[in-house]
C-alpha cells in the first residue's frame, strides 16, 4: 500500500467514523461496524488509531471558524454568527465532529471535558475578546459571551443532539441572528 493509498484509506475510515459517531453516539459504534462500512479490515483501524477510543478522538477533532464572524461591527455580529452556525448545521449534518462530541458527551466524561475545553478556547474566549474589543467592559463582555455561548449550545443540543428538526435554514438563520444580536447588545 502506498502512502497515498494509506492516507486515503485513513481518511475514508475517519469520514465513516464521524458519520456513525454523529448519528449514533459512542456506545453503539463498533470498530468492526466502522471497518465494514469503510470497506477495510478492523485491523487497519487498530493500526491507524489504536482502537475505538483513538478512532473516536480522531473523529472528534473539531474546528469552528468563529474568527470569520468577528470581522466587522458588533451591530451585525448576530447575523454573521448565525450564517456561520446554520452553514455548519446544514452543511454536513451527519459528519460534523462537533456533533460527534455533543452526542458522546453524555456517554463519555472525556468527550464532555473535550467539548467544554474546546468551546471555552474556540468559541467563548474569542467571543469575549471580540466583545471586549468592541467597547464593552470586561464584565459585560464576559456575561454576554457566556449568554451567546449557552444559547447556541442549547439550540444546538435541542435541534441536533435530541434530533429535533432543524426546520427551514433561512428562518433558523434569521431567528438565531436576531436572538444572538439581542444577547450581544445586552
Amino acid at each position: 500500500m502506498t502512502s497515498r493509498n494509506a492516507a486515503a484509506t485513513r481518511q475514508r475510515i475517519l469520514e465513516e467514523a464521524r458519520r456513525q459517531f454523529a448519528q449514533h453516539g459512542y456506545a453503539a459504534i463498533t470498530v468492526k461496524g466502522v471497518a465494514d462500512a469503510a470497506g477495510v479490515s478492523p485491523n487497519l483501524i487498530t493500526r491507524y488509531f489504536g482502537g475505538k477510543d483513538g478512532l473516536f478522538l480522531a473523529a472528534a477533532r473539531v474546528t469552528i471558524p468563529v474568527s470569520d464572524s468577528f470581522d466587522g461591527d458588533r451591530a451585525a455580529l448576530g447575523e454573521r454568527l448565525a450564517a456561520s452556525i446554520v452553514q455548519r448545521w446544514f452543511g454536513a449534518p451527519g459528519e460534523d465532529p462537533l456533533l460527534v462530541l455533543q452526542r458522546a458527551s453524555g456517554e463519555r466524561p472525556e468527550a464532555a471535558e473535550a467539548l467544554a475545553t474546546f468551546l471555552d478556547a474556540n468559541s467563548l474566549e474569542p467571543l469575549r475578546q471580540y466583545l471586549r474589543a468592541s467597547g464593552l467592559d470586561e464584565d459585560q463582555a464576559r456575561e454576554r459571551a457566556a449568554a451567546i455561548d449557552a444559547f447556541v449550545l442549547g439550540v444546538s443540543t435541542r435541534r441536533r443532539v435530541l434530533r429535533s428538526e432543524l426546520g427551514d435554514a433561512e428562518a433558523l438563520r434569521v431567528w438565531l441572528g436576531r436572538t444572538i444580536q439581542r444577547l450581544a447588545d445586552g
